[in-house]
């Protein structure tokens, strides 16, 4: 219905306007995108507009799924319901709620999240992941599964000091 697109399928339903100046044509069970500008500016938005609507479709018929590693000597996360509580090494646990439509699951290692919005659960991830981001001399904190994190030389004990 104009610029507004909903996507039904297995995990639930989708729905999200469109950026103006895109057109969405149903042919025969497949969705195509057209623009009226061939410019720089109209292709950016076909190419938004295809993958958004492209990624609706992807999370409701398998959904998303984000995995954040915890790394740190008492660093642990637990999940009740809608809450996730992390120990991260401050002086008190942290609570996040967790939007509705994410789920979470919590092993030894880590955290891994669900979601048939990726947008949505792109941003949880990154939410989670600022409580303690991963520190550069050791590692620890939390980090996404594919993560390289660049590490730093720490000091060096034999420079300095009394003679």
């Amino acid at each position: 219905q104009g610029l507004e697109v909903s996507v039904t399928g297995p995990k639930g339903s989708l729905s999200r306007r469109l950026p103006a100046g895109v057109s969405v044509i149903l042919d025969n069970g497949a969705v195509r995108l057209e623009t009226g500008d061939d410019g720089r500016s109209g292709r950016a938005i076909w190419g938004l507009a295809r993958t958004l609507v492209n990624n609706m479709v992807v999370g409701v018929s398998t959904g998303f799924r984000r995995r954040l590693l915890i790394e740190g000597v008492g660093y642990k996360a637990e999940a009740a319901g809608a809450i996730l509580t992390l120990s991260l090494g401050y002086s008190q646990p942290v609570s996040y709620s967790l939007p509705a439509g994410v789920k979470a699951v919590v092993d030894k290692s880590g955290i891994t999240l669900e979601a048939m919005d990726k947008e949505l659960l792109g941003e949880t991830a990154a939410r989670i992941r600022a409580v303690r981001g991963p520190e550069p001399y050791k590692g620890k904190g939390v980090r996404y599964e594919a993560e390289y994190i660049a590490r730093k030389v720490g000091k060096t004990g034999g420079k300095g000091g009394k003679k």
